[in-house]
């Protein structure tokens, strides 16, 4: 029996995840017929201006027909979206991320090169040889390091590059994909929904609703580690059934290996660095990734003809995930242009009024996963959301902190699992993971820490947090 055949069926009844996003994108172009449209005023100019509560208007929407053909706007009235945008979104939303759409293609070919010295095999193995591959030492030490990094600075898109490892750690030591892929995204995901002292969620977040940036940390670092611990725990039953295990070495690394893995090393190091202290975004980050290719190249000794062609293979590994961060940004392009996002928060806030501070900080949350699955972004839907909710979570005696908790907590879930999720989606296409297997695997843990982070909200206010 062939291997060709065992792996065509063995990927029956996957989800593609561009199947997945298009049908999230007909979703959205659905919505803009449907919700009556309308709009807040901002304080700026731009996705990410905070919108000014108190300020929605109903806009008159004109579904003519004519709206079935691309049209230009009108002043002061909003239009359902064309289907035509299924085709014209995806340029669209390429656009809008094409810095980070490159820092992925130049992630993929640094890593191409990398992957062509063959040190990262050497340091696979020598990582288990000092382990002796127990995986209760191993996975524990990584989702803690991982985690951090999310937790504490923010990184969610750097860990691309840490998925084909995880990965090949996962083959060397006899588990399945998901398990190097888990160990991963569970300790990232996690580490973002607490966001301890994540500068991308708190430096928005929290001054909107007028509390120190970073302030009530103590908090979130409990239930960071709390949830971590399940999540650690749940990886490690996934890794109890393992396949044969290669033989465990633990021979030293080559002085060309150990080289080139330090330059690695240094790489990450100055990209946290330049993230955090030099403001570096995804066309700083791309241009580190092409010098760390060059540099590793050079002390490789590989032919320049062989480095060029593992940093383009490198790149068509990772092209699907690309196309699909720009396909998220497509859906939340068409809810935009629908101008239904306003009129969904304005609906759902004006029915919060009146009701016991325990019941509207798990509300709040709850309205954050709704939002989630339309923005996926951090910093846009705190701009949108957070003026609006934050005042009436306060007038029902819900503090601006615990506001703060309740949307980073219902961001955090979603982006766990939600199909419009452009980032997780590029995740699974670099892993080679369906979604649907993903949402099997990690259903489970999404719902326990649902209920927990709704505990949490709900204690928050108990407590007076």
């Amino acid at each position: 029996m062939t291997a060709a055949p065992v792996a065509a069926r063995s990927r029956r009844g996957s989800l593609d995840p561009v199947l997945v996003m298009l049908a999230a994108m007909a979703l959205a172009i659905l919505l803009t017929w449907l919700i009556p449209s309308g709009a807040h005023q901002h304080r700026g100019v731009g996705d990410g201006a905070p919108v000014v509560a108190g300020t929605y208007r109903q806009l008159p929407k004109d579904r003519s027909i004519a709206m079935l053909l691309p049209h230009a706007p009108r002043p002061g009235v909003a239009m359902p979206v064309s289907p035509v945008a299924l085709a014209t979104a995806i340029p669209a939303g390429l656009v809008k991320s094409a810095p980070l759409i490159f820092m992925i293609l130049m992630l993929g070919g640094m890593f191409g090169v990398f992957r062509a010295t063959g040190a990262l095999d050497a340091g696979i193995q020598r990582l288990i040889g000092l382990s002796r591959g127990n995986i209760h030492v191993l996975v524990p030490a990584l989702m803690i390091a991982m985690s951090a990094g999310s937790t504490f600075l923010g990184m969610i898109s750097e860990y691309l590059v840490l998925i084909p490892v995880m990965i090949e750690l996962a083959r060397r030591l006899g588990r399945s994909r998901m398990f190097g892929f888990a160990i991963v995204t569970f300790a990232a995901k996690i580490g973002y929904l607490a966001s301890v002292t994540s500068p991308i969620a708190l430096l928005i977040a929290q001054p909107i609703v007028g509390v120190p940036v970073f302030s009530g940390l103590g908090f979130r670092l409990c239930i960071w580690i709390m949830f971590l611990g399940l999540a650690i725990m749940m990886v490690l039953r996934a890794g109890r059934q393992a396949s044969m295990v290669e033989e465990i070495v633990s021979s030293p690394l080559s002085a060309r290996h150990a080289t080139i893995l330090s330059i690695a090393g240094a790489m990450m190091a100055l990209l946290v660095f330049g993230s955090i202290r030099l403001g570096w975004k995804d066309g700083e980050f791309a241009a580190l990734f092409i010098a760390a290719a060059a540099v590793i190249a050079l002390v490789s000794g590989l032919a320049p003809r062989r480095v060029v062609d593992a940093f383009v293979e490198g790149m068509k590994l990772l092209v699907l995930a690309a196309l699909l961060v720009g396909m998220g940004r497509a859906v939340e392009l068409i809810l935009r242009e629908g101008a239904i996002l306003d009129t969904i928060i304005e609906m759902v806030s004006s029915n919060i009024h009146g009701l016991s501070p325990i019941l509207v900080a798990p509300i709040v949350m709850l309205v954050e996963m709704v939002l989630t699955l339309l923005i996926p972004s951090t910093s846009a839907k705190a701009a949108l959301s957070i003026p609006i909710l934050g005042p009436i979570a306060s007038s029902a005696g819900v503090s601006g902190q615990t506001t703060v908790l309740a949307f980073l907590l219902g961001n955090g879930l979603v982006n766990m699992v939600a199909p419009t999720s452009g980032m997780l989606l590029a995740f699974l296409a670099a892993a080679d993971i369906p979604y649907n297997r993903w949402l099997r695997f990690a259903g489970p843990l999404f719902l326990l820490l649902a209920v927990l982070s709704a505990s949490a909200t709900m204690l928050a206010v108990a407590i007076g947090y």
